[in-house]
């Protein structure tokens, strides 16, 4: 795992990843299930990658997200979808949640886990409830949870950057 003075650059992609996601949710009046299809995949292929370089979460853990990012892309319907994101995001929400149980109060991103855990967990969840609304419907809520937790640890990324700085030298008078 990386100091936890590095740590703040693979948060900080993280964070910069779902905001983008999350705009482009935001901001695409009538999308396609194309649009959703090739929005999901490349959000889910683009936060394994982000994990991934964090090295806080297990390997699997990422493989299982792009495996549901690439099942996104694939498959091209809103149900098929809907199903990968509920299971990459399921898998990475159970595993932030178990790493910050475990570590909490011994590692800087434990709490921003348990944070994160429960809103990928709950974004998983209420995915099957909107399948039949289509892509508009399944963007908001992925966008939604997306724009949640990119400001999560967009926050915990500056205080990680913030608090790894070497404070400067005091002038001698």
């Amino acid at each position: 795992m990386p100091a936890a003075a590095e740590l703040w650059k693979p948060v900080l992609l993280r964070a910069g990843i779902a905001l983008v996601f999350g705009a482009v949710t935001i901001f695409w009046g009538q999308p396609s299930v194309h649009v959703l299809a090739w929005a999901v995949g490349l959000y889910l292929l683009a936060t394994s990658a982000a994990v991934f370089l964090s090295r806080s979460l297990p390997t699997a853990v990422s493989a299982v997200a792009a495996i549901a990012g690439i099942g996104a892309l694939a498959t091209q319907s809103d149900a098929g979808v809907a199903v990968s994101a509920l299971l990459g995001l399921l898998v990475l929400g159970i595993a932030e949640l178990v790493q910050g149980l475990r570590r909490r109060g011994r590692h800087v991103l434990a709490r921003d886990w348990l944070v994160s855990g429960v809103i990928g967990v709950g974004t998983a969840a209420a995915l099957p409830f909107f399948i039949s609304l289509g892509a508009h419907a399944l963007l908001g809520v992925a966008g939604g949870g997306a724009i949640i937790s990119g400001v999560l640890w967009m926050l915990s990324g500056l205080t990680l950057r913030h608090d790894g700085r070497t404070p400067a030298p005091e002038a001698v008078n």
